[in-house]
C-alpha cells in the first residue's frame, strides 16, 4: 500500500519513516502544498495525507478520486480546508489528527501574558538599547476576568492553566463541560463579551466563523485583550483593525489571522506579498502575531504524523479510526 504525503516538513521526516515501518506502507513524500496541478503525484497511491495550507476543494478531490485515492488524512486538528461534503459524496473517507491540548493551551496563556506585559514593545526597545519603562506598565492576571469561548479539550486545559493565576474565569459553550466547571463560571455569550478583560476563543465551525466581528467587539470592554491560537477565520480582520485603530481593543495576541494562508510556515524575506490587511495589522505596537505555531511541540508533531499515516491504514484495513470525520459537516 502506498500513501502520498504532501507538505512534509523536515521535523516530520523521522516520524514518517517510523510510521511507514510500523504499518508496512510505502510513502511518497513532498514538501509541496497539494494543488490540482500536482495531484498526479498521488498516482498509484490509496491515500493522501496533507497539512493545512492547501484548499482541498471539489475539483481536487475529484482528481484524487480519479487516481484511485480513497482515503485522505489531514495532519491537523482543524479540517475547514477540506470540502467534506463533497468528499463524502464521492465515497472518499477523511480523518484528521489529534494531539494533547497542553501545547496550544500553554501557548495561549503565554500570549495573554505577553499582551498584558507589553512584550512586543519591550523586546523592540531592548534591541536598540532603549531600556525605558514609559508605556510598559502591565496588569496582573489576578485582577482580571478571562473569558474562554469554547470549553473542549483545549479550552478546558486553558482554564486549568489559568486557575493557578487567581483570575476570574468565564466560559461560553453550547454544551457545558463538567470537567471544567470547578474552574469556570458559565455565562451567555453577551455576558462574556461585556465582562471579560481578556477573551480567547477556540474551535472553528461554520456556525462561529467571524464570531469576533464589529458587533461583538462593540459589546466588549474598552481596552479588551483578544487572543486567538485557533483559527484565523474566527475573527474578522477588518473589525480587528478598526478595534486597534480606535483603541477599543487594547492588544491582540494572534497565532493565526484571517488571510494567513500562503504566509505562515514559509520564509518570505525576499517576497512581495499582496495582503494589505494582514501586514497592516502586523505592524501595530500592541499586536503580537506569531506564525501559527501554538501546536508546534515535539509531542504534537509525533502525534500528528501518527494520526496522518495510521489513520489511513486503519480506514483501509476496515478498522476503527478514532479521528475519522464521520459526523455531519458543521
Amino acid at each position: 500500500m502506498k500513501i502520498m504525503v504532501y507538505e512534509a516538513r523536515p521535523d516530520e521526516r523521522a516520524d514518517l519513516e517510523k510510521q511507514a515501518a510500523l504499518h508496512g506502507v510505502e510513502l511518497s513524500v513532498t514538501d509541496a502544498v497539494p494543488t490540482l496541478e500536482n495531484a498526479s503525484l498521488a498516482a498509484g497511491c490509496i491515500g493522501v495525507s496533507i497539512l493545512g495550507q492547501g484548499c482541498i476543494d471539489a475539483a481536487l478531490l475529484d482528481a484524487y478520486h480519479a487516481l484511485g485515492i480513497r482515503y485522505l488524512s489531514t495532519r491537523t486538528i482543524g479540517y475547514d480546508h477540506i470540502d467534506l461534503d463533497h468528499a463524502r459524496s464521492i465515497g472518499l473517507r477523511v480523518c484528521s489528527a489529534s494531539y494533547a491540548p497542553n501545547g496550544v493551551a500553554d501557548f495561549t496563556v503565554m500570549m495573554i501574558l505577553m499582551c498584558l506585559r507589553h512584550y512586543k514593545q519591550a523586546l523592540w526597545r531592548g534591541q536598540v538599547n532603549d531600556f525605558s519603562l514609559t508605556g510598559l506598565q502591565g496588569r496582573e492576571m489576578k485582577d482580571l476576568t478571562i473569558g474562554i469561548i469554547g470549553t473542549g479539550r483545549i479550552g478546558a486545559q486553558v482554564a486549568r492553566n489559568l486557575s493557578g493565576f487567581g483570575c476570574r474565569i468565564l466560559a461560553y459553550d453550547l454544551r457545558r463541560n463538567p470537567a471544567v466547571e470547578p474552574q469556570v463560571t458559565y455565562v451567555d455569550f453577551d455576558t462574556l463579551l461585556a465582562q471579560s478583560d481578556v477573551i480567547t476563543h477556540m474551535p472553528l465551525l461554520d456556525s462561529n466563523r467571524h464570531i469576533i466581528n464589529r458587533e461583538s467587539i462593540a459589546k466588549m470592554r474598552d481596552g479588551v485583550v483578544i487572543v486567538n491560537c485557533s483559527r484565523g477565520e474566527l475573527a474578522d480582520i477588518e473589525a480587528l483593525i478598526e478595534g486597534i485603530e480606535t483603541g477599543k481593543i487594547g492588544a491582540l495576541g494572534m497565532d493565526t489571522v484571517e488571510g494567513d494562508e500562503g504566509i505562515i510556515h514559509a520564509d518570505h524575506r525576499v517576497d512581495i506579498l499582496p495582503n494589505r490587511n494582514w501586514f497592516y495589522l502586523h505592524q501595530f505596537r500592541n499586536v503580537i502575531m506569531t506564525q501559527h505555531m501554538a501546536f508546534y511541540t515535539d509531542a504534537a508533531v509525533s502525534s500528528m504524523v501518527d494520526c496522518g499515516i495510521g489513520g489511513i491504514c486503519q480506514m483501509a484495513a476496515g478498522e476503527s479510526c478514532p479521528t475519522e470525520l464521520t459526523g455531519p459537516v458543521q
